[in-house]
């Protein structure tokens, strides 16, 4: 993943934003459009494309275009900043390789301390029960 030339990808579409701001939301687009079409990225190898085209099939449009967004800050440039800073947080994560599950199983100590509470529990319970002394 090439940050520097992800950079030149990117479009940035500003947008009137919703929510407080009285009259001056009327009038200024502070929301900010992050658009990314992967696959036509050269930032990107083969590899990792298809790696965000699995891992982020639910954030992706028809035409493999990532689009996020920010109404975060009432300032424009912060709201850039941000979704930038979303935006590269959420390649590294697709991007990130999953650590392999190693098998393991419980200690003889584990298992003897389960069925001692548990014989201990049942007992317990049988002393509940109406004894019959006839």
């Amino acid at each position: 993943m090439n940050k520097e030339i992800l950079l030149k990808e990117l479009s940035y579409k500003a947008v009137r934003s919703s929510g407080a701001g009285g009259q001056h939301v009327n009038k200024v687009s502070s929301k900010i459009v992050l658009v990314f079409d992967v696959m036509a990225s050269e930032g990107l190898t083969l590899l990792e494309k298809e790696k965000i085209y699995l891992k982020l099939a639910n954030r992706l449009s028809k035409e493999n275009i990532l689009l996020l967004q920010c109404d975060e800050s009432r300032s424009q440039h912060k709201n850039k900043e941000l979704v930038l800073i979303r935006f590269f947080e959420l390649l590294e994560k697709a991007l990130k390789v999953a650590k392999k599950r190693k098998a393991t199983k419980p200690s003889k100590s584990s298992i003897e301390k389960r069925l001692k509470s548990k014989k201990k529990a049942a007992e317990k319970k049988l002393n509940r029960t109406k004894r019959d002394w006839t």
